[in-house]
């Protein structure tokens, strides 16, 4: 029985041991803005060469191999001109832009050059772009899907064989 109550007198100092800890209490209101947002990919074009590296993100890299006037181009690199002066070869490239918490229905896809280049002329899906102008690739591309955008350059019969053609083109998908 002694045993008993000692327990029992210990059982009660715990309890009141807990009982005399202080506390205190808070809360803490959490807010959000949802923002509306699109993002943009690059991927290999099944006509088109595939991307060297990058395929799925937004920083990939297009090599188009050799190029010439005349003989072999390499695999899905088209020579749609060589007039007496120059010319132009071309491979297209998929972009795909997606979208979220957006109500926006497509969106405009512009091109442009990091670097001025003096010598040759760029061109997405036929319109001309440089580093000082942008070029409209598409007006109205669909999201959710791959956009093909042929990019060409033309090169000038005056560049030295041997000469490597290297820039960056910037893609701007803006929502509409």
């Amino acid at each position: 029985m002694k045993k008993l109550i000692v327990i029992f007198a210990a059982a009660l100092m715990m309890t009141s041991l807990a009982a005399a800890q202080t506390t205190a209490t808070g809360t803490l209101t959490v807010t959000a803005k949802v923002a509306d947002s699109i993002n943009l990919v690059f991927n290999s074009d099944n006509s088109g060469v595939a991307l060297s590296s990058g395929a799925g993100t937004n920083a990939a890299a297009l090599d188009f191999g050799t190029v010439s006037a005349f003989g072999t181009l390499a695999t899905n690199v088209s020579r749609p001109s060589v007039t007496a002066s120059n010319f132009t070869v071309s491979t297209p490239v998929d972009v795909l832009v997606t979208k979220t918490n957006s109500a926006s229905a497509n969106y405009t896809l512009t091109t442009q050059l990091s670097t001025a280049d003096a010598v040759n002329t760029w061109a997405a899906n036929g319109n001309t772009f440089t580093n000082a102008s942008s070029a409209t690739a598409t007006a109205t591309g669909a999201y959710g899907s791959n956009v093909a955008v042929t990019l060409a350059i033309t090169i000038p019969f005056t560049t030295a064989s041997g000469t490597t053609i290297s820039n960056t083109v910037n893609f701007l998908a803006t929502a509409n």
